[in-house]
């Protein structure tokens, strides 16, 4: 079962006192350098070094420590970080040393080995916690939109087999938890006590180490999509289309025909490309919320309460289902969201693929200007999401067409039993 080298022979609490209180490391955040700002060390073996509550790899640690407990995985193995430089630039921007503009992530965190390799050189567990790649897309959708003339192939961006090139970075959250505070509106210890008890106290650290101002959330991450030059995301000069999507797996990986989520990101692409093949650029951010940051589990719940109600499934009641089983309509508070964007040195959308009125909100108050708003189109919608559709719009959601004024009309089909 393993090399007993890995194995500690007493637990060493980072909470307890004398534990490596005074930081080696300490974080300043909105700094104007990664080097001033200071790296941020979440998985080590010596605890005087991390200066961060939790672990690198947000959900994934616990495989991690299944790897280590298994003996598959040496626990003090560093990582080989060669030859993993980002694939393109990305910044720096103004807002990286604005500590109330970006609190979500670490502006600087896919520089990390290049800004500290002597001190990963000397041994410091310091990781990346964003990865800058090229890759391709391959949607069927896409080689439809291709053979049915609604794309052009133009061999750079979309290629003659029909994929489509694109930069992409794969974004972990790093939180600041003052500026998280900050951003609610609500007290620093407040925010702690309840991250603390609300995660059956995984992390003491939380309550008991006010000198850790960064907290590695163990959710998803994040994904961005660029399509066209990098560069153009950021031009003012340069017109940019966007779509900020949040995770919808039964959707968009499996095509369910309940709601509009693959349609409308397949719709978002598509546009994306557009915009980069006049000479701009197109922005894809797909955040890891699923089920409205509610989970997959109460998703399917909710399913099952709004399809065998009295009546079958009504926008009328569409949100209020929601709100039975979980006890609140919408958990993905869109306040953090626009952290990506101005990571991307983003100052204004000029065509934004949304109907949210919570996404549109939380971008222009946070000072991005957002120019034209697309609704999906109406022959992308399956029958049974026309309910989504509409309760959306009586909430408030953008529509050209405006909000339905008779909900009660609106049903889809009920669950087969």
């Amino acid at each position: 079962m393993g090399d007993p080298v890995n194995r500690k022979t007493h637990i060493r609490l980072t909470s307890h006192p004398g534990s490596g209180n005074k930081l080696r490391f300490p974080l300043h955040w909105g700094a104007p350098d990664a080097r001033s700002r200071g790296p941020v060390v979440g998985t080590v073996t010596e605890t005087a070094d991390r200066n961060a509550i939790g672990t690198h790899g947000g959900s994934y640690s616990l495989y991690r420590a299944l790897a280590v407990t298994s003996g598959a995985l040496n626990p003090i193995k560093r990582p080989d970080l060669t030859n993993t430089a980002p694939t393109h630039q990305i910044g720096p921007f103004p807002a990286w040393s604005d500590p109330k503009r970006i609190v979500s992530l670490d502006p600087w965190g896919h520089v990390a080995s290049e800004a500290f390799s002597d001190l990963i050189a000397e041994g410091v567990d310091i990781r990346p916690t964003i990865a800058v790649t090229r890759a391709h897309l391959t949607l069927h959708e896409l080689k439809d939109a291709v053979r049915l003339g609604r794309l052009e192939v133009d061999g750079k961006i979309v290629l003659p087999s029909g994929d489509v090139s694109v930069t992409k970075a794969a974004i972990e959250p790093v939180w600041y938890l003052p500026g998280i505070a900050e951003r609610f509106g609500v007290e620093e210890t407040r925010l702690r006590r309840v991250l603390f008890e609300q995660t059956g106290g995984m992390f003491p650290e939380l309550v008991t180490r006010p000198d850790l101002l960064a907290f590695l959330p163990p959710i998803g991450s994040i994904t961005v999509y660029v399509f066209g030059d990098p560069d153009a995301v950021a031009d003012p000069n340069r017109r940019l289309t966007c779509r900020v999507h949040d995770e919808c797996n039964g959707s968009d990986v499996f095509g369910s025909d309940i709601c509009t989520c693959r349609p409308y990101l397949v719709h978002g692409i598509e546009e994306c490309i557009r915009e980069a093949q006049a000479g701009g650029a197109g922005l894809i951010v797909y955040n890891r919320k699923e089920g409205r940051a509610l989970g997959e589990v109460t998703k399917f719940l909710v399913y099952n309460a709004r399809k065998r109600q009295v009546g079958g499934d009504t926008a009328s009641e569409y949100f209020e289902r929601t709100e039975c089983v979980a006890g609140v309509q919408d958990a993905r508070f869109q306040e953090l969201m626009p952290d990506t964007l101005h990571w991307l040195g983003i100052k204004t959308i000029d065509r934004f693929v949304s109907m949210s009125n919570m996404k549109y909100d939380a971008i222009v108050n946070s000072g991005i200007t957002i120019g034209e708003r697309v609704s999906i189109p109406d022959d992308l919608i399956p029958a049974d999401a026309m309910v989504e559709i509409e309760a959306k719009k009586a909430a408030g959601y953008y529509s050209e067409s405006g909000a339905s004024q008779d909900l009660s009309s609106v049903h889809g089909r009920k669950l087969d039993d």
